[in-house]
């Protein structure tokens, strides 16, 4: 198979080539090569995907990231469309190839290496006769098969493509990233959950805090959600203040479209999980959207930060429409009139040390405190097992 794979990029058209090497990547992140390819056309990327990306340039106001979400929509797109004319094992190669769901029965995610990730294809029952080849020579030809393909249909798109033809293919590009997508091993490129990370992908989480004093008193936290196995009927929450173990006194509420219920903790002896129950349980892929709040009545304890820690399959890049957050994790904080921080910042991905750390003046991080509102929404991917957040600094009293 590794003789097949490198031979790609001999004698071919240059789209074919880029898009083998879009395939033959291992860290997993698709759009990330081609948005850096668009914006360094001498780099590696830029050498290799030019050919893909430099007919995206005549689309209206186009940023590096509008661009190269347009042209992975119209990978998406093509590659869905071939489904209805190609065999199902060339569909599946393509799937494979570009990490795109469903991911075959018995496997958590695609695996890092196109040659893995084929050797996954072949363990699905059927796909390749009533039992699994003894070579890679059936995957080798349905592959160059189904590239072939793909390569006429979008190098015969990128001939016709022109300014604002390319827009709908900015928003496939976008519903694909906010899907089951390219990744070693989670949604959207983003790392890897752990075994035991709830099975959603959050599209939209939006956490209103209200503070009294220096108390984080009320905690709103509307999420949109999207279900990573069928039968998901629940989310569990944890709050910050932590509870006693009885269910009277967890202080979580359930406001819209999900209902309050106790389980038992991940050992014995541990206090109980407060679960946010759905009105129904969901299919693999659907999404759903609820609301809760937490409130903390412990009026002398000082926060110094407002996080949000990542325990599912991660959350969806933050998405702007006519300035607005529509998409991603967007944090804000109402603090009190009378008891303003000093200064204020977002953090991601930082050491429990370093997030209380104040950024040096004119740094990016910091947050205009003004009358007390402040607000961030985190552009990038929020992964799994991370922690993301608003810190701030008390004066000195």
């Amino acid at each position: 198979m590794r003789a097949q794979l490198d031979q790609e990029g001999l004698g071919t058209p240059p789209e074919k080539a880029a898009l083998g090497s879009l395939a033959r990547r291992k860290d997993g992140d698709l759009l990330g090569a081609l948005r850096r390819a668009i914006e360094s056309s001498s780099s590696g990327s830029g050498a290799m995907l030019g050919c893909l990306v430099e007919p995206t340039a005549s689309l209206p106001a186009a940023s590096p990231e509008a661009r190269a979400l347009a042209i992975w929509g119209l990978i998406v797109d093509e590659i869905g469309k071939l489904s209805s004319v190609v065999e199902r094992r060339e569909h599946f190669t393509l799937l494979a190839a570009f990490r795109l769901p469903p991911v075959p029965d018995g496997s958590v995610s695609w695996a890092p290496t196109l040659q893995d990730r084929f050797r996954q294809l072949a363990k699905v029952r059927g796909l390749f006769g009533s039992r699994e080849p003894l070579s890679d020579t059936p995957m080798n030809r349905a592959w160059a098969s189904a590239l072939e393909m793909l390569c006429t249909a979008v190098v015969r798109k990128l001939a016709h493509l022109e300014g604002e033809a390319w827009l709908p293919y900015v928003e496939a590009g976008r519903s694909a990233t906010a899907g089951p997508l390219p990744g070693t091993g989670s949604s959207e490129g983003g790392r890897a959950p752990s075994e035991g990370a709830q099975p959603v992908f959050v599209e939209r989480m939006i956490v209103t805090v209200v503070m009294h004093r220096r108390t984080a008193l009320r905690r709103f936290t509307k999420r949109v959600i999207v279900a990573r196995q069928d039968g998901l009927d629940g989310y569990d929450v944890h709050a910050v203040t932590g509870w006693s173990g009885n269910l009277i006194d967890i202080p979580i509420k359930a406001l819209w479209n999900c209902r309050l219920v106790a389980s038992p903790g991940a050992y014995p002896g541990a206090p109980l999980l407060a679960r946010l129950r759905f009105r129904r349980k969901l299919r693999m892929n659907e999404s759903y959207s609820f609301i809760s709040e937490a409130v903390d009545m412990r009026l002398d304890e000082e926060r110094r930060w407002i996080g949000v820690d990542i325990d599912h399959h991660g959350v969806t890049r933050g998405r702007f429409e006519n300035g607005k957050p529509v998409a991603g994790l967007t944090i804000r904080v109402n603090f009190d009139e009378e008891c303003l921080p000093e200064a204020c910042w977002w953090y991601a991905e930082q050491l429990e040390a370093e997030k209380v750390r104040r950024p040096p003046t004119g740094d990016p991080r910091l947050l205009d405190v003004g009358d007390g509102f402040v607000q961030h929404t985190f552009e990038s991917y929020c992964h799994p097992r991370e922690e993301y957040g608003i810190a701030f600094r008390w004066p000195r009293t």
